[in-house]
């Protein structure tokens, strides 16, 4: 089974639906014990660092994704769902969950066409579970802040708008994008078939 995290923020339907072509054992939910037993959990995320942390603090939901990524559970977030993951962010005040070290910087307004960056970018991967047999490729992006690990070498995949930037991170079962791969057609349909098939 796997479990989208509702936390009141996130798009939630959309990653349903794409994941909804593989299997409909697909569950959004805020019930903890739910999110704890399912095969692969998935953290969405739109809107502002801000509104997501204070949403999922809200939420009661905090230690539950703690609780989840240490039992191993194949894991998954998606653009604020990434930036969530790590430990502070330019666009707000609140500090993020600080599972990984790293800071969410705004993209220079100077350097980029516009921002935020909505469309279509092309990404560089390293090799991993999540780009098994996928090429460098074109994923769907809606951001105007990004992220700077500090651990490089847990950066898959990075992509350039203005300036290079990290859109992709991996530790262990541990799997974040920046971009949205429920928009981006088939390439995207492949990643989120790639993560179904990554087990503990």
């Amino acid at each position: 089974m796997i479990a989208i995290i509702d936390y009141g923020a996130g798009n939630l339907f959309g990653v349903s639906n794409a994941l909804k072509q593989f299997t409909n054992e697909v569950q959004i939910t805020s019930d903890k014990e739910i999110i704890r037993s399912a095969d692969h959990v998935i953290l969405p995320g739109v809107g502002s660092f801000d509104d997501a942390m204070g949403s999922i603090r809200q939420s009661g939901l905090i230690e539950t994704v703690y609780e989840v990524i240490d039992q191993k559970t194949p894991f998954l977030g998606i653009c604020v769902g990434l930036q969530m993951c790590f430990e502070t962010s330019e666009e707000g005040e609140l500090p993020g969950l600080g599972i990984f070290p790293g800071n969410i910087k705004k993209f220079p307004v100077e350097l980029c066409k516009k921002v935020p960056q909505i469309g279509w970018n092309r990404i560089t991967h390293k090799e991993s579970p999540l780009f098994c047999d996928l090429p460098d490729d074109y994923f769907y992006f809606v951001h105007s802040y990004y992220l700077e690990a500090k651990n490089r070498e847990e950066v898959i995949a990075t992509s350039e708008y203005g300036i290079p930037f990290d859109c992709a991170y991996q530790r262990e079962h541990v799997f974040l994008t920046q971009f949205h791969p429920e928009k981006s057609g088939k390439t995207g349909l492949k990643l989120l078939k790639n993560f179904l098939k990554i087990k503990l």
